[in-house]
C-alpha cells in the first residue's frame, strides 16, 4: 500500500518513531491531531507548546516539527524551468505552501517579466496591511530593481477567510493606478486563506 495509503495519525506514528501498527503510538499521534487542530495546528505550534502534549519530548517533537519542514520546503521548490503565470490559480499553488499557515498577515509580489514567467516572489511587507502602512513605491521599486513587466501582489488572511476588506479594495485601487503611471502592469491582487483564495481582477474589485 505504501506511505500513501496512511492516514495523517499514522504517517505522524512513524515519525515520532515507530511503525504505524503500534496503537499506543498511534493513539498517541490521534491525540496530538485532536488537541493541536490537525496537521496546520502542529506545523504553527513552536517546540515548547508540542512538549506540552504528555508523551511528546523534545526529541519527538524536533523530529515532527523537522519533518513537516521538509514538506513545506519539498512543495516550495523551484522548478528548473522559471513557472509561468497564466491563472490566479498558477499564481496561488506557488506561494500558498509558504503562506497559508502565517500567523501574520504578509504582503508579497510575483515579478513576472514579458512572457509572464516568474523572475522572484519578495515579501514586502509582514503584519497588518492598510493603505496608511502599505508604501505604493515600495512595491514599485521592487518590480524596477528586478526588471519586471507586470507583477501579481499576493497576502493572506490569518483568520484563513480570504473575503476582501474594503481596506484590500482601496489598497488594490491605489497600486492598480501607481502601475498606470508607471507602465508596470499590476495583473492582479489575490488575497489566500487556508485552501482558499480570492482573485481581485476576477471579482472586478479595485480594478477599472
Amino acid at each position: 500500500m505504501g506511505q500513501q495509503g496512511l492516514s495523517a495519525a499514522e504517517l505522524l506514528a512513524v515519525v515520532i518513531g515507530t511503525g504505524h501498527g503500534d496503537d499506543n503510538v498511534l493513539h498517541l499521534a490521534q491525540r496530538l491531531l485532536a488537541e493541536m487542530d490537525g496537521l496546520p495546528g502542529i506545523y504553527r505550534a513552536s517546540l515548547h507548546e508540542l512538549q506540552q502534549i504528555r508523551g511528546i519530548g523534545f526529541v519527538k517533537a524536533t523530529r515532527i516539527k523537522a519533518s513537516l519542514e521538509l514538506g513545506r520546503r519539498l512543495l516550495s521548490i523551484s522548478p528548473i524551468e522559471r513557472p509561468m503565470i497564466v491563472s490566479p490559480a498558477d499564481a496561488v499553488n506557488l506561494v500558498m505552501p509558504e503562506m497559508m499557515f502565517l500567523e501574520q498577515e504578509h504582503l508579497r509580489l510575483i515579478l513576472l517579466d514579458t512572457r509572464n514567467r516568474v523572475i522572484s516572489t519578495p515579501t514586502i511587507y509582514k503584519g497588518s496591511l492598510n493603505t496608511s502602512v502599505v508604501r505604493v513605491g515600495e512595491l514599485f521599486r521592487a518590480a524596477l530593481k528586478d526588471n519586471a513587466a507586470a507583477f501579481i501582489a499576493i497576502h493572506n488572511h490569518p483568520s484563513n477567510d480570504p473575503s476582501p476588506s474594503p481596506e484590500d479594495v482601496r489598497l488594490t485601487r491605489q497600486i492598480y493606478e501607481a502601475g498606470q503611471l508607471l507602465s508596470i502592469e499590476l495583473m492582479d491582487h489575490i488575497i489566500i486563506g487556508q485552501q482558499r483564495f480570492v482573485s481581485m481582477k476576477e471579482r472586478h474589485l479595485g480594478f477599472e
